[in-house]
């Protein structure tokens, strides 16, 4: 059959994005290595992808009026930011394309210099020291903050992985963390190289050399031993929640700061990055990054609180079985836990809801919660059950959330989407603290309710990784401003 004329324009076509994306592909990579630049679409990273990926991403990247954005515009954008060579920024072009258009600037070179004259001429080791971490435990979250973190290691300043603390396992401990850090089911393998040096107990991942140490007593550890100071730890194992309890790690040697990967008790400060990590202070010794769904619900909270008012809700997650549950019926010290996670949903209770109020006080007492484990890995889902202080249609409701998974100062946390074929495994690797399926909300009046799609492993550690920064003091400046 002859090909038709419109099937080999748009052949000719993505062909031609192909082309410019490989000439950006090189120049990404410099301005990040170099420059400490992050360049993304709509909070999504070009960094390491291929032309491929950089094409899709832009397919997918429309405007208001549904304009596809252009890859040439970015091309234009990435040179003038490399002949401008400012210090480290994060700069979304989706957001600079709509600015730029907004304005009554003709030249793109110029407005650019504009945007970000400020951080011209201040080198990059002066403006973005980079800061130790170290790993307390080494499991579904520490490895996939570990990868976060292996995957920005070769950039200017940030964080550096310095060390894993864990428990020995016995004579194949360090080949078989190693292993585990190569080699995921869930999330695949580690992109890079990994390898083992046993005679100095190191994994080296990438050229980066993370140093294992055996220990059980977080307080009797001598970092500064390692070359390891002022250090901020991110405790992976749960097994201290108050402030007591990790406050063992600040009497180890080198250690400056704590970050717990899990809610806190007490009068710890739990913080879901993008809702309150500016109450973070110097004096701030101990933080918690509160838990997966609180981090995946609450953005969407805050968003629809501030446009509709919450009188009062209900928050039924659907979610991953964990490891602290049995693979097969077994005693267990918990509720219903001891029955299969992998033959069963189980019913079980979630402080996720409540814990919405130690991040969002406005809504103490308005809402409840409860959840159901499933038998699938990873990949959970939130049903916000609300009412409203005014009625919302469909279609206004999920218009104002698509804006704010695009506009909003939380787009790095909500997304957005629609589609009719979407299931849980489409969302695995989101680096969003939570995803609104569009299709899915339904109103009625003042009541309205949303299904938000979360990875609770990997959109989490990327929380978790955005907290540590915050902590560290290496967050990178935002282009364009963040706007409401």
């Amino acid at each position: 059959m002859a090909t038709t004329h419109s099937e080999d324009s748009a052949s000719v076509d993505w062909s031609t994005k192909v082309a410019v994306a490989e000439q950006l592909v090189p120049l990404i990579g410099r301005l990040y290595r170099g420059n400490g630049i992050v360049l993304s679409i709509h909070g999504r990273s070009l960094l390491n992808l291929s032309p491929i990926d950089i094409v899709r991403i832009h397919r997918f990247a429309r405007h208001v009026d549904g304009e596809e954005l252009d890859i040439d515009f970015t091309a234009e954008l990435v040179r003038a930011v490399v002949a401008l060579a400012p210090g480290p920024a994060s700069i979304d072009v989706a957001r600079m394309n709509a600015v730029f258009r907004e304005s009554a600037s003709t030249d793109l070179a110029d407005f650019i210099s504009g945007e970000l004259g400020d951080l011209v001429g201040n080198p990059p080791n002066e403006t973005f020291g980079g800061r130790d971490v170290v790993l307390y435990g080494f499991g579904r979250i520490g490895r996939l903050v570990a990868r976060i973190l292996l995957s920005r290691s070769d950039g200017v300043g940030g964080l550096r992985l310095r060390a894993i603390v864990v428990r020995n396992g016995g004579a194949k401990d360090l080949v078989k963390r190693a292993s585990l850090l190569r080699r995921d089911s869930v999330h695949g393998p580690f992109n890079g190289s990994v390898t083992v040096d046993e005679a100095n107990s190191r994994i080296i991942a990438n050229g980066t050399e993370i140093q294992v140490i055996y220990a059980d007593d977080p307080a009797a550890i001598d970092y500064a031993a390692f070359g390891i100071t002022n250090c901020l730890i991110v405790d992976n194992t749960g097994r201290w929640r108050d402030e007591d309890g990790l406050r063992q790690h600040l009497e180890s040697k080198g250690v400056d700061r704590v970050l717990l990967t899990a809610p806190g008790k007490g009068s710890l400060k739990n913080v879901v990055y993008g809702i309150n990590h500016e109450s973070i202070s110097d004096s701030d010794r101990i933080v918690t990054a509160a838990s997966c769904t609180t981090n995946a619900i609450t953005p969407v909270l805050k968003v629809m609180n501030d446009e509709y008012g919450i009188v009062y809700g209900h928050v039924e997650t659907v979610h991953s079985f964990t490891n602290d549950q049995n693979l097969i019926d077994n005693f267990h010290s918990g509720d219903r836990r001891g029955r299969s996670a992998v033959l069963n949903m189980v019913l079980t209770e979630t402080g996720a809801a409540s814990a919405v109020a130690k991040a969002l006080p406005e809504l103490a007492g308005k809402l409840t919660g409860n959840a159901i484990r499933v038998p699938t890995p990873d990949v959970s889902m939130a049903i916000l059950n609300l009412t409203l202080d005014r009625p919302t249609t469909k279609e206004e409701l999920n218009k104002f959330l698509r804006s704010a998974s695009l506009n909003s100062p939380l787009r790095q946390q909500i997304d957005y989407i629609e589609s009719a074929e979407v299931v849980s495994t489409d969302f695995l690797g989101s680096r969003r603290a939570g995803i609104v399926d569009g299709l899915a909300t339904i109103t009625s009046g003042n009541h309205a309710v949303v299904y938000i799609w979360y990875d609770n492993e990997y959109g989490y550690s990327h929380q978790v990784v955005r907290v540590v920064e915050k902590m560290a003091g290496v967050s990178r400046p935002f282009f364009p401003e963040v706007r409401d």
